[in-house]
């Protein structure tokens, strides 16, 4: 049986994702609805504009169906705005995220879209993502603060931790699927690639 990978289509960058897994050779699909969601062996959350991804969520029951796919342990990766959804806490304005991640994300905390930069990360969690230097593209890019004591820190720009995972749970304050490099997205989805190769 084919493992498909969900990717909320509702706004933002989420054809360069399916595309990133694509060239891992994972399924992936865009998907609109909750019940496309939970019908999905893991989802991307990427990035876009989180307060219009908000409203577009609003009564939709897809924060529900992003909830049980998170706690059935398939794997879920944010990048961007898609870490302020998965935040407990979201500063600028504040308000609660669906908590997924145990953490706070700060919404443009490294400036506007003119502050956008991409930026070579050489402090990485080795055993995770090798020795080579990470590129990061970083675009209006949220910052995370007040981690929970579950989530590991895999790499960080100067102090400030921008790829972190929590259990089944990857969330990068960058966008991986800007970059050639792969291993954030092999990470992310190593469960699906294992069952792809059994």
């Amino acid at each position: 049986m084919t493992v498909v990978v969900g990717v909320l289509a509702l706004q933002g960058d989420f054809e360069a994702h399916a595309a990133a897994l694509a060239r891992l050779g994972v399924s992936a699909r865009p998907v609109r609805t909750a019940e496309e969601v939970r019908g999905s062996a893991g989802l991307v959350l990427p990035g876009g504009e989180s307060t219009t991804m908000w409203k577009l969520m609003e009564g939709t029951g897809l924060a529900e169906a992003i909830l049980a796919v998170a706690r059935r342990g398939d794997p879920v990766f944010a990048t961007c705005a898609g870490v302020i959804l998965a935040a407990r806490r979201i500063e600028g304005p504040a308000r609660d995220g669906l908590g997924i991640l145990d953490a706070t994300a700060v919404r443009n905390a490294y400036g506007r879209q003119l502050d956008s930069a991409v930026v070579t990360l050489t402090d990485l969690d080795r055993s995770a993502l090798g020795a080579e230097p990470l590129e990061a593209v970083f675009i209006r890019a949220p910052r995370l603060a007040g981690l929970g004591p579950r989530v590991e820190v895999l790499a960080r720009r100067d102090a400030d931790p921008v790829l972190v995972r929590q259990g089944n749970v990857v969330a990068a304050t960058f966008h991986p699927e800007l970059a050639a490099d792969a291993r954030v997205h092999r990470l992310a989805f190593a469960s699906v690639l294992d069952t792809r190769a059994a």
